[in-house]
């Protein structure tokens, strides 16, 4: 695994020299986890920043009535594990893994030790958790506001955001998540799911094969269901 390449693609690590960045990556550990595996426990204590190398993780919580609630996917260079490393309380959601995954960990001393070296990082920080803010905020938004077929729209919007490739217009999302996880990110059941995948596939928006969704003209999808 070339780190190095990796960390350049992270966008908190961005805007470092190669140097720091070499110095950075000498301090990371490689993990591999299988398929379904447990990353991350909710309330468990955090100890550990983790940055997705290979493969695609999904953050969950339990509701009240326990049913699983998808907060977000994660793939290649983005990361996770932060939050409780800066406040010291328990993990704020459970991480699983959706396929075989590689990560790279720094333990907490590690990481705050690297903030305080390289100020860049923390203002990256912020950005991004005030990204992830805002997308959490039109998520509850969504939910609460929007039918069914909105809903999944705005939930594969995400997707496409999150896990797809761009090329001239149309986004491929090569490893869709099984539609029981779409239906817990949208708040609903999988048949609906699948209901509305045919309805899109008939208006010409999108097409599936296999585990592969293509969404012909992302642009005009996005205003669809905005």
């Amino acid at each position: 695994m070339d780190k190095l390449s990796l960390l350049e693609s992270v966008p908190i690590f961005s805007d470092l020299s190669k140097s720091d960045l070499t110095k950075i990556a000498e301090r990371m550990t490689h993990r591999k986890f299988n398929k379904n595996q447990m990353i991350l426990l909710e309330d468990d204590l955090g100890q550990t920043f983790f940055v997705i190398a290979k493969g695609s993780v999904k953050i969950t919580r339990l509701s009240d009535d326990g049913r699983e609630v998808i907060l977000a996917m994660l793939g290649e260079a983005d990361f996770f594990g932060e939050m409780s490393l800066l406040d010291g309380d328990g993990r704020s959601a459970n991480v699983v893994s959706l396929e075989a995954s590689e990560v790279l960990t720094l333990a907490r001393n590690e990481f705050l030790d690297i903030l305080e070296q390289y100020p860049k990082i923390s203002i990256c920080l912020l950005e991004e958790l005030t990204h992830r803010l805002r997308k959490s905020d039109q998520q509850i938004e969504s939910l609460s506001l929007s039918d069914v077929e909105q809903r999944i729209g705005i939930t594969l919007i995400r997707l496409a955001e999150e896990l797809g490739t761009i090329k001239q217009g149309s986004v491929k999302i090569n490893n869709l998540p099984f539609q029981q996880d779409i239906a817990n990110m949208a708040g609903t059941s999988r048949e609906t799911v699948s209901r509305t995948f045919k309805l899109l596939e008939e208006k010409g928006l999108l097409s599936r094969k296999g585990r592969q969704l293509l969404i012909y003209n992302f642009s005009q999808f996005s205003k669809t269901f905005s």
